[in-house]
């Protein structure tokens, strides 16, 4: 959680605090993130076993942070559409994540980390994670 005091206010006595959770700034991220062109979802890790497009619901899936006092660190691990070149897209993604959070918390970013867990191919709906690419499953 991140406190901080109003730094325009200059007497001590008087603070004015304001709390952002990292909840709010991992919302915000994998908002981002999926509105981004060329990420076709969040994924929720290879730790649940094959990664698990996410929808809607969970904006947090994909996404952990680091929320210091006035600057935060932001993690990704997402699947790229088939196609896309994942450096581009990905150097977009960060760009992005930053602004956002930048903008709408006043935080500085520090990092946005992306790790690409998975490939789509949406023509037919398939799924490559890098479980299945290991295993030779596909």
């Amino acid at each position: 959680m991140l406190l901080w005091y109003d730094r325009q206010q200059n007497d001590m006595a008087e603070q004015n605090l304001i709390q952002i959770s990292n909840d709010v700034v991992a919302v915000i991220a994998g908002l981002t993130a999926s509105n981004t062109s060329g990420i076709s979802s969040m994924s929720g890790g290879i730790t649940e076993g094959f990664s698990k497009r996410v929808g809607g619901k969970n904006m947090r899936k994909g996404v952990s942070v680091e929320v210091g006092e006035s600057e935060t660190a932001i993690h990704l691990r997402v699947i790229v559409e088939f196609g896309v070149p994942i450096h581009d897209v990905c150097r977009r993604l960060q760009k992005e994540v930053k602004q956002a959070i930048e903008n709408m918390t006043g935080l500085q970013v520090i990092e946005v980390n992306v790790k690409v867990e998975g490939v789509e191919i949406k023509e037919r709906a398939n799924h490559f994670d890098e479980e299945s690419l290991e295993n030779g499953i596909g």
